[in-house]
């Protein structure tokens, strides 16, 4: 069986992509076989990363490391049982296409919530939820106290997950391995970071998941997207010395994949 990771909120603009496209690319580069679907079926970010990605190479006549990318694929309704839902459908079968030759699946979610979204959740061994090192973005996970940032209760996305687990728990399935990856971290922003700190400590204490660290705002990040690369393929593209940034997002990568703990990485890529 492939190990299944979701990376995936219900919020948009918290770098989703980003982190599956260099999630996956590590992998790959690591020897192991990983697909990937991309299931938001309007924006098609991931979609069009990898499009690009396949551009540049043919273009270049470059050979990278590339993830098997699966669409979703079309269904007549009439073969559809009474009550079925067709996205189940499509997305089992997308599954079902690659989980026999790959190590990995991975599934990126829209910012939004779909049936899509929901019911890749109850697939996750893994899940990955990227969030912007925002109070505005921990609203998805918790309701905070305004004057005392006490945290009142889950909110929206945790009680998808928590719904999520249940599924899993019914079916006899592994628990869901949660970690929310703090992404976007400013330089300047040192007060806010502490508390966010606290807040998220706190919160993963009561609704179970573990906090990774993620991506700082850095500009290489927009200029990779075009091209579809991603931090792992500078000296590829013959990128001789890396930059201090550069080499600081190197190694926030290392550590998300470290911080990830997925069967059979080795962390020290």
């Amino acid at each position: 069986m492939a190990h299944i990771i979701v990376v995936g909120n219900e919020k948009g603009g918290a770098g989703k992509s980003t982190v599956a496209m260099h999630v996956a690319t590590a992998l790959a580069r690591m020897g192991h076989a990983i697909g990937v679907i991309d299931l938001d079926l309007r924006q098609k970010t991931l979609g069009r990363y990898m499009e690009n990605r396949l551009s540049f190479m043919q273009r270049h006549s470059l050979s990278l490391p590339v993830p098997e990318f699966q669409d979703l694929p079309e269904v007549d309704r009439a073969s559809l049982a009474e009550g079925e839902n067709i996205y189940d459908r499509r997305l089992s079968m997308a599954v079902a296409a690659l989980e026999g030759r790959c190590d990995f699946i991975l599934l990126d979610c829209p910012g939004s919530h779909t049936r899509l979204s929901q019911v890749a959740h109850s697939l996750a061994d893994t899940l990955i939820t990227p969030l912007n090192d925002s109070f505005v973005d921990f609203d998805l996970l918790a309701r905070v106290d305004p004057e005392t940032n006490r945290i009142l209760g889950p909110s929206i996305y945790s009680e998808m997950v928590w719904s999520a687990r249940q599924l899993r728990a019914r079916a006899g399935l592994k628990p869901i391995d949660w970690v929310v990856v703090r992404n976007r971290l400013g330089a300047q922003q040192m007060h806010n970071k502490k508390k966010m700190g606290e807040a998220l400590a706190e919160l993963s204490r009561r609704i179970g998941f573990r906090v990774a660290p993620g991506f700082s705002e850095r500009v290489i990040f927009r200029e990779l997207f075009p091209r579809g690369l991603t931090l792992l393929d500078l000296k590829d593209i013959g990128v001789q010395q890396l930059n201090i940034s550069n080499l600081a997002a190197r190694q926030e990568l290392r550590d998300l994949i470290k911080e990830l703990r997925l069967p059979g990485v080795d962390a020290n890529f």
